[in-house]
């Protein structure tokens, strides 16, 4: 068994669906404008590779604490349909087909949430989606605490490994295809590690790697 992994935000969307949402929420007035400034300075600077995430998740997951997860999971799936699908790259559909034509596994590895992971998945006719999820109390609320661990730069190796061990693969045989160094931990665990129009950062390591580095750039519209 082989599998072929794909990153979300930049990867196969042209768009990073965290800044996305901000907006999303900003505009439906579940947000504020300091949020949305905080929520922006902060994407910018994981963006040019000089902030973490799981920090910022941590907090996120914590305000969700006491709301109920249908609520989100109704929203989310609206967010998809209305403002994110659109954004798939023609490049990452082709790549799909590639890996699905040879009988790769085809699986999803984001730090996005389930919530929107889920309709990304079944959209793109993917095997699996790995991604964030939430702790969920008996009476359906949040409790404000994540599903250990976060997949999140080393997180997303976890995850991986143990979807390759369910299904008899071996990472050194798969493919993982990225546009973040956030990611490296991960692109250096498979045998295939693709760079999809890269950050500065992970552009060049690529290089002196000798990764191959694909340009996915081409309007998704």
């Amino acid at each position: 068994m082989t599998i072929a992994f794909f990153d979300l935000d930049r990867t196969v969307l042209d768009i990073n669906s965290g800044s996305a949402w901000v907006r999303y929420e900003r505009e439906a007035g579940r947000i504020g404008w300091t949020q949305l400034a905080r929520a922006t300075v902060w994407l910018l600077r994981y963006h040019l590779g000089s902030a973490r995430l799981d920090g910022a998740l941590r907090l996120a997951i914590r305000s969700l604490a006491g709301q109920p997860e249908a609520e989100l999971t109704e929203r989310t799936l609206h967010f998809w349909q209305d403002r994110v699908q659109a954004h798939v790259r023609p490049a990452a559909r082709e790549a799909l087909a590639r890996h699905r034509a040879l009988g790769h596994r085809l699986v999803l590895l984001t730090t996005s949430s389930n919530y929107l992971s889920a309709p990304a998945g079944e959209a793109l006719g993917l095997d699996a989606w790995l991604c964030n999820r939430f702790e969920v109390g008996p009476d359906g609320r949040f409790t404000g605490e994540p599903v250990e661990p976060l997949c999140f730069a080393e997180g997303k190796v976890t995850h991986a490994r143990r979807e390759a061990e369910a299904h008899g693969a071996d990472l050194a045989d798969c493919w993982f295809y990225s546009d973040s160094a956030s990611d490296l931990a991960m692109l250096e665990a498979v045998g295939h590690p693709v760079v999809v129009t890269p950050d500065p950062k992970l552009r060049r390591i690529a290089v002196a790697r000798g990764w191959p580095i694909e340009d996915w750039s081409a309007s998704s519209r």
